[in-house]
Formats: structure tokens, C-alpha cells, sequence
């Protein structure tokens, strides 16, 4: 139901975050407790996302053979598996500081309203954006135990690449969105028009990435890593074209894996190099 292998997209962001916060490596305790946090989260995310959605996951040819609608696991399963990634998730919030601890709620609010988001606005993109944009912000309260200008800078910028690559995956769904009464930026103003606001959107990452960089202090390794996910993202805006979707899983994890590792390893690297 739920591939692990895709807390890839958020996780490097919020460990690119802890360093930056601790000018270093934080403690590895430090670090594990994020990790659990970070998966906790997600797979409670995944799970309520499953269990609203599994009405129209069966009518959508592309979603058909997920686990609810086809019947591999039943909506109980399911249920006690976002329980028990609920309790993991708050469990690890509270190890880390008060400030987590009281923030928890509010971040697994926003993780569970994501799931109704298509029924009433087409900015359900810019929603689930914000579900992984918090994960830097929440990585470095959890190592400072206070707010800052230049996580919620990189929060902004997880932001509006998570809404881009996720305007791009719509598109997929673009006649089953209208067809069953789902609002997507796709569904709304047509494939053509959705690629182009998927292009603003990851421009205004670009220009995030570079606040982010100059307000650290970065060093050539950031700046390198930030060049090498422009790369990606223009090559994924050109594999994909309004009558050609074949090449959309390419776009969306492919290019998008290579984003979060690339850019934050490149940052990471930055920041242990400047700090010895």
C-alpha cells in the first residue's frame, strides 16, 4: 500500500535542514528520532490518503489495483496501521523538544486534511506541497528547538516543487478528475496551461533555492547541487508534452528522486566542509 522508498522526496530535505541547523551533524539520537517522525508521518499520511480516496481509486482505471480497492488489504488493516503511524509519529515529536511536541497536532492536522483537498480546490497541489514543505521546518525545530527565517525559506521551496511535480503527475488523471467531480489544476484549466503553471512553480523553487543558499553562507558544493536541480527539473518539463504522458513515472520519480538526494547531499557536503 504504502512504498517507503518515497519518503525519499521530503526525508533529504529535512536532513539537509538538521545539518544546517546544527552547522553540522547532529546528534545521531537526534537524527533517528527525525527519521521515525519523518516515517511515522508519512505512512499515517499514506494510509488516510488510501482510506478516503479508495472510492475513487476503484472507479479510476489507473488506481484500480491499489490494496483497499482491489481487496488486498481491508479498510481494518488499515485503520490500525494509521493508528499505530499516528502513535509512532507523535511518540518520536514528543522525544525531540517541547516545541515539537506542541506543534505535532497541527502537522498531522494538515497531513490528514490533504486527503479531502480535491473534493473543494483545484490547489490541492499547493496543499500537498505544504504537507512536505513543513518536514525541513519541522527538522530544524527539532534540532533548535525555534523557528528561523531560512528553514521556512526551504520549506517554501519544497513547497512549489512538490505542487510542481505534482501538477505534472495529475495530469494522468486530468478526464477521471472531471468525470467524477475531483479539482486538480489539470482538470481545471487543460494539460497545456497545467505545464506551464507547473513551470512557475518550480522557477519559484529555483529562486528559493538561491535565498536559501545565500542566507547560509553556502559554498560552491550548494551552489553546484542547486545548478544540478534546475537541471533536472527543466529535463523533466521536457519529457513531458500535453499529448504525451508516456514518459510521466520518468518525470515524477526519476528526476525527482535525483532533486532531493542531488540537492541535498550537495548541501550537506557544503555545510561539513565549511564546519571543519
Amino acid at each position: 500500500m504504502i512504498k517507503f522508498s518515497h519518503t525519499l522526496f521530503a526525508l533529504p530535505f529535512a536532513l539537509l535542514a538538521a545539518v544546517l541547523a546544527a552547522g553540522g551533524w547532529p546528534r545521531g539520537s537526534t537524527l533517528l528520532k527525525i527519521l521515525l517522525a519523518m516515517v511515522g508521518a508519512r505512512s499515517a499520511a499514506m494510509a488516510h490518503n488510501r482510506l478516503a480516496d479508495r472510492r475513487f481509486d476503484a472507479e479510476n482505471p489507473r488506481t484500480a489495483a491499489r490494496a483497499l480497492p482491489s481487496g488486498v488489504l481491508s479498510p481494518a488493516f488499515v485503520r490500525i496501521f494509521l493508528a499505530a503511524s499516528i502513535a509512532v509519529f507523535l511518540a518520536a515529536a514528543a522525544s525531540l523538544n517541547r516545541l515539537t511536541l506542541l506543534l505535532s497536532p497541527v502537522a498531522l492536522g494538515l497531513l490528514l486534511l490533504y486527503a479531502y483537498t480535491k473534493r473543494f480546490t483545484a490547489l490541492s497541489h499547493l496543499v500537498l506541497g505544504l504537507c512536505l514543505g513543513i518536514a525541513p521546518v519541522g527538522a530544524w525545530i527539532a534540532v533548535r528547538g525555534e523557528f528561523a527565517l531560512l528553514p521556512v525559506l526551504l520549506g517554501l521551496a519544497v513547497l512549489f516543487w512538490t505542487a510542481g511535480f505534482d501538477v505534472i503527475y495529475s495530469l494522468q488523471d486530468e478526464a477521471h478528475d472531471r468525470r467524477v467531480g475531483l479539482r486538480s489544476i489539470p482538470a481545471r484549466v487543460g494539460a497545456r496551461r497545467a505545464l506551464w503553471i507547473s513551470g512557475l512553480f518550480h522557477a519559484a523553487m529555483a529562486v528559493l533555492l538561491v535565498a536559501v543558499w545565500r542566507l547560509a553562507g553556502g559554498g560552491w558544493l550548494f551552489f553546484a547541487g542547486i545548478v544540478a536541480t534546475l537541471a533536472a527539473l527543466v529535463y523533466q518539463h521536457a519529457i513531458v508534452r500535453p499529448g504525451d504522458l508516456s514518459r510521466v513515472d520518468a518525470a515524477f520519480f526519476t528526476a525527482n528522486g535525483f532533486v532531493s538526494v542531488v540537492l541535498a547531499a550537495c548541501g550537506i557536503a557544503d555545510v561539513l566542509a565549511r564546519s571543519h
